[in-house]
């Protein structure tokens, strides 16, 4: 009986999803996970996320756990071939679940996770919008792990190198955005603030507290800004999402000056620059009728 549940449990693992993950690199310290310009579903199961690690000298520190337990698990496998260290932790940039759900498998293997105090304001679900997108087979072993370490602003040490991080401390992309910034290889992770290659997404955040984030990390004396969605990594992977958004704005104010309701708005209010990036046509529309509610109700 022992035997034939090994065998299965092995038959299973052959036929488990793989995600194909190719760990990409990005500095000498620094490689990253790139997820796919698309929408969660059922073909890429939720790797359209990035996920990062920093070789800190003998340990990795995870930035981004990813979408799955499953997800998790193969990405540290893909980290040992490069290097075999343990991780000292993951920091979790905001709470959005393509972000956090491949916690389950860190927290397995007893690694401390570190992320916003706003996890203290979620609610597991009985069902993430992850769980209800993609395969079964997929999300298997996936759990709602939230991290154990909660911070606004903290620096933790690593092998002798600062890694700080720093709260926006007000909705930008989300309540929940976290910086961290490891001065030493002049790299800051900066999550779903930005975006490149792809539209953003605004539902669940605040436009002009998003854009003031976004000026400060601009100001910054950094190589590397490394976001949530995109491969673009050096200063110039916040230019894209700075301009949509400031567009944005100019736009819809323009409307509200002019009367302009919210449904021409939706219908009329197109950005050109914008049209050959991915995931425009499934978003652009949905974010301008938000863009508007959003700057109507802060005009009042």
């Amino acid at each position: 009986m022992k035997s034939l549940l090994i065998l299965l449990v092995f038959i299973h693992s052959l036929l488990a999803f793989d995600y194909t993950l190719k760990p990409q690199k990005v500095s000498a310290e620094t490689h990253c996970f790139f997820g796919l310009p698309e929408v969660m579903d059922e073909r890429n199961n939720g790797n359209m996320v990035n996920s990062c690690f920093v070789n800190m000298g003998t340990s990795y520190l995870v930035i981004d756990s990813g979408p799955t337990y499953l997800y998790a698990k193969q990405a540290y496998s893909k980290m040992k071939e490069i290097k075999d260290l343990p991780i000292s932790y993951v920091i979790n940039t905001h709470t959005h679940d393509d972000h956090y759900l491949g916690n389950s498998f860190y927290n397995e293997i007893g690694v401390d996770i570190v992320g916003s105090n706003e996890f203290e304001n979620e609610t597991k679900l009985e069902k993430t919008r992850m769980q209800m997108n993609i395969l079964e087979d997929a999300y298997s072993g996936t759990k709602q792990v939230f991290p154990n370490i909660l911070v606004e602003n903290k620096t933790i040490s690593i092998d002798a190198k600062e890694i700080n991080i720093e709260s926006v401390n007000k909705k930008a992309h989300t309540k929940s955005d976290l910086l961290i910034y490891i001065p030493e290889f002049s790299t800051i992770f900066v999550g779903d603030l930005v975006f490149n290659e792809r539209i953003p997404s605004i539902r669940d955040g605040n436009l002009k507290n998003w854009i003031e984030a976004l000026d400060k990390i601009k100001s910054m004396d950094v190589k590397y800004i490394i976001g949530g969605h995109g491969k673009i990594v050096d200063k110039s992977s916040i230019d894209a999402t700075y301009k949509y958004l400031t567009q944005l704005v100019d736009k819809i104010s323009l409307a509200l000056e002019n009367g302009i309701d919210i449904a021409d708005t939706v219908n009329n209010v197109s950005m050109k620059d914008f049209k050959d990036f991915k995931m425009y046509g499934s978003l652009h529309r949905q974010n301008v009728e938000i863009a508007y509610r959003m700057l109507e109700w802060s005009s009042e």
